[in-house]
């Protein structure tokens, strides 16, 4: 998809220049004149990004940026505020007002459009992009919170004395934690010191280059491939600049940085971070969702079957067994009509509690239906399966249920079970094929009086 980019400026050349750089960068280039059209175009072509002049016929670019974060149709689209005159007051008015980035005409090319890129990748994964957009069409996503504490910020170099005067500038104007870190020190993965928010990296650690080097080996390593990261340089722009922010930098700041402005900087990177946190954990639970059930907290169908047939390959591998047992709560709608849906409720978690704590901790358990149960063995002869079984069956008999709001009862379950022939090639008989031994043997167990085992066999 091609990234669409806003550009409100307004003066007509000004936009034109911007739209024939853009476009031969292959991006979509919108064009707006003032702040209200800004306003307008933002909500209705949901750009990806958008480059906001600070002086305005109608209004300043600060109040634009503004009413854009005040938006929640707009609030996380990526914005980056140029000016032609490089005033310290107005960068951080756009910085506190929740600018990306502020830059200062004439705009190096080959330096804003690795600044852009970078905000774009940024954004593919963030509450702002498609993955953010699909969550919140399937109700998933979590509105974010109001209040975020303290983040934590590695201030990595080779002279210790560098590191501790970053610290004393921007501890002032930052509420965050700060550790010192060597580049040994930053790839150290122990399991037990928290994973930094921030990484800010002197770019010439080491060698000539060698903070990029390490910034690719923390975006390599999973504890730290999503941390911000902010490369010092003695030039912002340029291409080893460009250079930096295309391997993976979120942002780069100069070596005599304003204290005030890069503490604004590292504030905005770690809002950005958070976001894009929250989103990959909304994704981590929505795809939970999608293969557990609800009510017993086991996994559901569509987990189950697809864990059968790879336990089926796993037993032609291995010239070994696998056990399915389908699981039937007996006279289950006596219950819900004479206890109610509540208490039916109740049975069911109480049942799935003591079914798990009868299995191995590797064997698979699931809810397939209403009242209907599927277990899955590895490497289980009949005789250990048929035992297996019989506990179970045991183990929801032998003590009655507490119900909400006073009273017991006694429930029982059916099982049948089947087991796969050891080396017998999964197209010779799919898992399908054992579910339904194991399904049809439960229709005998049901037949014959519940509260019991069956054996589904093999045709042959």
């Amino acid at each position: 998809m091609v990234g669409k980019i806003l550009i409100v400026d307004d003066v007509a050349t000004n936009r034109i220049v911007f739209k024939v750089k853009l476009g031969a960068a292959c991006y979509q280039p919108l064009l707006a004149a003032n702040g209200a059209g800004c306003l307008r175009m933002a909500r209705e072509c949901k750009p990806d990004l958008i480059l906001l002049d600070l002086m305005l016929p109608d209004m300043s670019g600060i109040d634009v940026l503004q009413r854009l974060r005040a938006d929640t149709a707009t609030r996380d689209i990526p914005v980056v505020v140029f000016s032609a005159a490089p005033e310290r007051e107005a960068c951080l008015a756009a910085l506190r007002a929740g600018a990306d980035d502020f830059l200062c005409k004439p705009i190096d090319d080959l330096t804003l459009l690795a600044r852009l890129r970078s905000l774009l990748r940024g954004r593919e994964g963030s509450e702002a992009g498609p993955r953010g957009a699909a969550l919140h069409a399937l109700g998933l996503a979590e509105s974010g919170t109001a209040f975020e504490g303290p983040g934590l910020v590695a201030l990595v170099t080779d002279r210790t004395e560098t590191a501790l005067r970053w610290r004393k500038d921007l501890g002032p104007v930052m509420a965050d934690r700060f550790v010192v870190l060597s580049r040994e020190d930053a790839l150290v993965d122990d399991g037990t010191s928290p994973t930094p928010d921030i990484f800010v990296i002197e770019a010439d650690i080491g060698s000539a280059g060698g903070g990029l080097r390490l910034m690719s080996e923390l975006r390599s390593r999973s504890a730290t491939r999503h941390a911000a990261i902010c490369i010092v340089r003695a030039e912002i722009s340029g291409e080893g600049a460009a250079m930096a922010f295309d391997l993976g930098a979120n942002d780069v700041v100069c070596a005599a940085f304003d204290a005030g402005e890069t503490g604004l900087r590292l504030r905005n990177l770690l809002r950005r971070k958070r976001r894009a946190d929250r989103t990959r954990a909304s994704v981590n639970h929505g795809l939970r969702l999608a293969v557990i059930d609800p009510l017993t907290g086991l996994y559901n169908r569509r987990y189950a079957i697809p864990q059968l047939a790879a336990m089926a390959e796993q037993a032609y591998e291995t010239d070994t067994a696998f056990a399915v047992m389908v699981v039937d709560l007996d006279r289950f709608k006596a219950v819900n009509d004479h206890w109610g849906h509540a208490a039916g409720d109740v049975v069911l978690v109480e049942v799935a509690r003591r079914l798990g704590v009868n299995l191995r901790a590797h064997d698979l358990l699931a809810r397939i239906g209403g009242e209907e149960f599927l277990v899955g063995m590895t490497d289980t002869p009949l005789s250990e399966a048929r035992a297996t079984a019989e506990r179970l069956c045991h183990a929801v008999q032998e003590r009655p249920i507490t119900l909400p709001g006073g009273g017991s009862l006694s429930v029982t379950i059916s099982i049948g079970l089947a087991i796969s022939d050891p080396g017998r090639p999964v197209r010779l008989e799919p898992v399908a094929a054992v579910v339904d031994r194991a399904d049809r043997a439960l229709l005998v167990a049901k037949a014959e009086g519940r509260n019991q085992v069956t054996i589904g066999r093999t045709a042959a």
